[in-house]
C-alpha cells in the first residue's frame, strides 16, 4: 500500500517537498543575508543623519509567515479533492477494496503517509522560521499576536495541517465527489481558522491593570480593552509571555477536532462497507 500510494501521489509529494525546501531556503536567506544588509543600511543611515531605512526583512518575513500559517488550506483542498475525493468519485477505492485491501487498511495508509510528510516538513520549517524570528525581532513589522505570525512560529501550523487532512478526508467520504469535497474542505478549515482567531484572546486568562492615571503596557503586549471605569483607568492585555499558553491551548483544540474527524471517517467507512 505504501509503495502504491507513493506512485499515485508522487507529484503531490514532490510539490510539497519543493515548497518546504523553497520556504526554508527563503527563511535562511532572510536570516543570513537580508537581515545583515538591512542592519548595515540602517547603521549607515544613522551615521549620515538620513531618513529611517525601511526593513525589507519585515515584509518578506511576513509573507513567509503567511504561507506557513495558512498552508493548511492547500492541504484541505488536496485531501478533499485528490487524496480521497477523486478515488471515491472514480471508483478506484472500491476497486482496491475488492482486491484484498480492507477499507480500514486503505484509509490508514492514505492518511499515515501524508500525516508523516506534513508533520516532518512543517515541523522543520516552523523551527527554522522561529529561529529566524527570534534572532531578528527588531526587524519584523508584525507583533507576536498577528494571526499569521502566531501560527507560523509554533506547533499550531502543524496542528492545523493535520486537522485539514482529517477534515478533507471526512468531507470526501461524505460527498464522494472531488470538486465539491475540495471546496467544502477549504471552506470548513477557513471558518475554523477565523473562529479560533476571533476567540483566541479568550483561550487564556488575560491580565488587567488599573490606576488613577492612564495605564502603560509592557513592551509587545496585546491590548484587548482599555479605558476609564468610574474613577480608575484600566487596560486588559496579554503579555508576550502568554504566547505559548495560547499556542498550546489552540493546538489542543485543533488536534482534538482532527482526532474527532479521523475517528468519524473510519466509523463512516466501516458502516458503508459492512
Amino acid at each position: 500500500m505504501t509503495a502504491a500510494l507513493l506512485r499515485v501521489h508522487r507529484a503531490a509529494t514532490a510539490v510539497w517537498i519543493a515548497l518546504i525546501l523553497a520556504l526554508t531556503v527563503w527563511t535562511l536567506w532572510l536570516n543570513q543575508v537580508t537581515a545583515h544588509h538591512t542592519r548595515a543600511a540602517q547603521t549607515h543611515c544613522a551615521q549620515d543623519y538620513c531618513d529611517a531605512v525601511a526593513s525589507p526583512f519585515g515584509g518578506d518575513a511576513g509573507m513567509v509567515a503567511l504561507l506557513i500559517g495558512y498552508v493548511f488550506l492547500l492541504v484541505a483542498g488536496y485531501a478533499g479533492g485528490a487524496l480521497i475525493g477523486r478515488e471515491m468519485e472514480s471508483g478506484t477505492a472500491h476497486l482496491a477494496w475488492t482486491q484484498g485491501v480492507a477499507p480500514t487498511r486503505w484509509l490508514t495508509a492514505k492518511l499515515a503517509l501524508p500525516a508523516f510528510t506534513l508533520t516532518a516538513g512543517l515541523s522543520a520549517l516552523v523551527t527554522v522560521f522561529h529561529w529566524t524570528w527570534a534572532a531578528n525581532p527588531d526587524l519584523i513589522f508584525d507583533d507576536w499576536y498577528t494571526p499569521a505570525l502566531f501560527l507560523a512560529r509554533g506547533p499550531a501550523a502543524v496542528a492545523y495541517a493535520l486537522c485539514a487532512l482529517a477534515v478533507g478526508t471526512l468531507t470526501a467520504l461524505l460527498l464522494r465527489r472531488a470538486l465539491p469535497a475540495l471546496g467544502v474542505s477549504v471552506a470548513v478549515m477557513w471558518l475554523l481558522a477565523i473562529t479560533l482567531e476571533t476567540y483566541r484572546a479568550d483561550l487564556w486568562p488575560a491580565r488587567t491593570r488599573t490606576a488613577t492615571h492612564p495605564v502603560g503596557l509592557p513592551e509587545h503586549a496585546w491590548e484587548l480593552a482599555g479605558g476609564r471605569n468610574a474613577d480608575v483607568y484600566y487596560v486588559v492585555f496579554h503579555p508576550e509571555s502568554h504566547y505559548w499558553p495560547l499556542q498550546l491551548v489552540e493546538c489542543g483544540i485543533v488536534l482534538a477536532l482532527a482526532a474527532t474527524a479521523t475517528a468519524t471517517s473510519f466509523t463512516l467507512l466501516r458502516r458503508r462497507t459492512a
